[in-house]
């Protein structure tokens, strides 16, 4: 089990989610935020196809970043900022349903640099599917100007 370094660390994330205006764009929601963990979802719809009607790949990959981010953030020390240095994605299957989950945990939590994974999930009705993997590295900033959260 993950300690937050923030005992408000709920609050600072889900502000943190609520200025990303790409989550905003697409439709993605931060429902979940625990201890190194937290869930985005985001509703199927036309916008965010591909040309065969499947989740495009690229929103895929954009709700697995922020789950993976905000998991870590959510253990950073107050006043942090963090960024993503490198992700890897497996494609497990088509993305189709009526919402994805991205399921997001950290996975070790060090001082500067933090290793997370999201799983993704297409949900329709009680049948839930994974349809990829992320690993991701994630950065603590602290220090910068601009940079918070």
């Amino acid at each position: 089990m993950h300690q937050p370094q923030d005992p408000d660390f709920e609050a600072r994330v889900r502000r943190s989610f609520a200025r990303q205006s790409v989550m905003e764009t697409i439709g993605a929601r931060l429902t979940r935020v625990a201890p190194g963990k937290t869930t985005v979802e985001l509703a199927v719809a036309p916008h965010i196809s591909q040309q065969h009607g499947f989740v495009h790949a690229g929103v895929i990959s954009t709700i697995a970043d922020s789950a993976c981010g905000y998991a870590a953030l959510s253990l950073m020390p107050p006043g942090a900022g963090v960024l993503t240095a490198e992700f890897k994605i497996n494609l497990l299957a088509p993305a189709a349903g009526q919402r994805l989950e991205a399921h997001g945990r950290v996975v070790r939590a060090g001082r500067l640099l933090t290793v997370a994974q999201a799983d993704v999930e297409a949900v329709d009705g009680e049948r839930r599917k994974t349809v990829a993997v992320m690993t991701a590295t994630l950065v603590t900033l602290e220090g910068r100007e601009g940079i918070t959260d």
